[in-house]
């Protein structure tokens, strides 16, 4: 699979400090060529599931090739391992916490590559600090492999599995689909992990949070402002809106919030 080139990068890192900086530096010190695209690093800190939802939503919008980072480490420095993944015609590195599940999940013939000390010394990648892999580890390898300089299953061995999502999937009964809010948007929408092909055998949808039940409508400018709504989002979830306001804010709901999707014309 040849590399395009482009390099893809999600923290938990906000944009408080040198952090994002120093990835980028890192990188283009190796790969002068490299086009880099921040994705987001407003990630909930520690969270790796809501990094690996934006991630497996998003990256089929890159091009084929596009080699993505994902740091969102609480385990930085431990012995829990990196792992290099080839899926969907893409390039991913992350930590094995979670964070992939999802893009794995979404890929068939996904195949994972458990990062091995001597390899990364083959690439001049030695002696990381104990606190900033995103620096010293996952910068110079994305660089190396969106340059074409190496491949996946150069960067250490093969790896059956990985850690699972820290957030189950959508359990999905006869009259219902329960998921939990995975992310809130500049917007204070709140987005979901269910997925719209998990309701379209609802003939009426109606969405329940937080002690409120709100009619799955098709975009927010069908309701008045201020009025609660959900809809199926641009990224294919239930999403849970408040036109013109912040539906987290108005009804006090975060990330981890259960969700339900019933058909409002099952009276059972």
């Amino acid at each position: 699979m040849p590399a395009s080139g482009v390099i893809t990068v999600t923290t938990d890192f906000g944009h408080q400090g040198p952090f994002v900086g120093v990835i980028k530096g890192c990188i283009l010190t190796r790969f002068p060529a490299a086009r880099i695209v921040d994705l987001t690093h407003e990630i909930m800190v520690h969270w790796p599931a809501e990094a690996g939802f934006w991630l497996s939503r998003a990256f089929a919008f890159f091009p084929a090739g596009t080699v993505h980072v994902a740091v969102v480490d609480p385990g930085v420095g431990t012995s829990r391992d990196i792992l290099a993944l080839e899926a969907g015609g893409h390039y991913f590195l992350a930590p094995d916490n979670g964070l992939l599940a999802p893009v794995v999940a979404r890929c068939a013939g996904a195949r994972l590559t458990r990062l091995a000390a001597l390899s990364l010394a083959r690439l001049n990648i030695a002696n990381p600090s104990a606190t900033f892999h995103g620096r010293d580890i996952f910068a110079p390898v994305a660089a190396e492999l969106a340059a074409g300089r190496c491949q996946v299953a150069d960067l250490g061995e093969p790896v059956g599995a990985l850690v699972p999502s820290w957030v189950e999937d959508p359990a999905i009964e006869p009259a219902s689909v329960a998921g939990v809010v995975i992310t809130i948007d500049h917007f204070g929408n709140l987005i979901t992990n269910i997925d719209a092909a998990l309701i379209t055998r609802f003939r009426l949808p109606v969405v329940h949070a937080g002690n409120h039940a709100f009619p799955l409508l098709r975009t927010y400018a069908d309701t008045q402002p201020g009025q609660y709504l959900a809809l199926v989002n641009s990224f294919g979830v239930v999403e849970i809106a408040r036109a013109e306001h912040s539906a987290s804010e108005g009804l006090g709901l975060s990330r981890g919030a259960p969700v339900v999707v019933r058909d409002g014309t099952d009276h059972a």
